[in-house]
């Protein structure tokens, strides 16, 4: 068993300089999950990514060929003082299916798949406790098969794909697979809403 508290886990400079918590979060295309945390009341930033592969420098096209092992992933950079990372997880895990292997709706393959990537002990102490609880049979059909890991290295995504869905609200895919989520969040987490 690795002992985490002896491992570098990786942190954002910046978000040690301001004061803020860095999570690490993949369940699906990237898009749809910076269009909900962006609406978080507490989120400073989120940015797309990829982590948790085995190649150098991947862009958008290697991860989608499925060779390089990488997923899809957002860097949230949150104020705890006004959201906590496990209300973050709470979104989550509302916001994706976290019981199906590497797929969300039509988004198949392992770059779409369900991972939360811990920066910290504490961070995996509280994944691993809120995955515990909504493994009960009332919260899902079936088993939770996200994964949980240390985070391995990170590479922003091409600039292109950050901020999509508020640069292309009326594209096909934001139109019609984004749009119904931010409709849903927006309900389900009123009170979480930033200003």
């Amino acid at each position: 068993m690795t002992n985490h508290r002896e491992q570098n886990f990786t942190q954002t400079p910046s978000a040690e300089s301001t004061g803020s918590t860095t999570a690490t979060l993949g369940g699906g295309c990237f898009w749809c999950l910076e269009a909900i945390y962006q609406q978080v009341k507490g989120v400073i930033s989120v940015e797309s990514g990829y982590a948790g592969g085995h190649t150098p420098k991947p862009d958008y096209e290697s991860v989608c060929s499925g060779q390089t092992g990488h997923a899809e992933v957002v860097r949230i950079h949150f104020d705890p003082a006004m959201i906590s990372y496990e209300q973050l997880l709470e979104i989550f895990f509302a916001i994706h299916d976290p019981t199906t292997l590497n797929r969300q709706g039509h988004d198949v393959g392992t770059q779409y798949r369900s991972v939360i990537y811990f920066h910290n002990v504490e961070q995996e102490a509280q994944a691993k406790h809120v995955m515990e609880r909504l493994n009960a049979p009332e919260f899902f059909d079936g088993q939770i098969v996200t994964e949980l890991s240390p985070l391995p290295e990170y590479f922003k995504a091409e600039e292109y794909h950050q901020n999509y869905f508020n640069q292309h609200p009326y594209q096909g895919y934001c139109a019609f697979v984004i749009s119904p989520k931010l409709s849903k969040f927006r309900k389900q987490f009123a009170s979480l809403l930033g200003g």
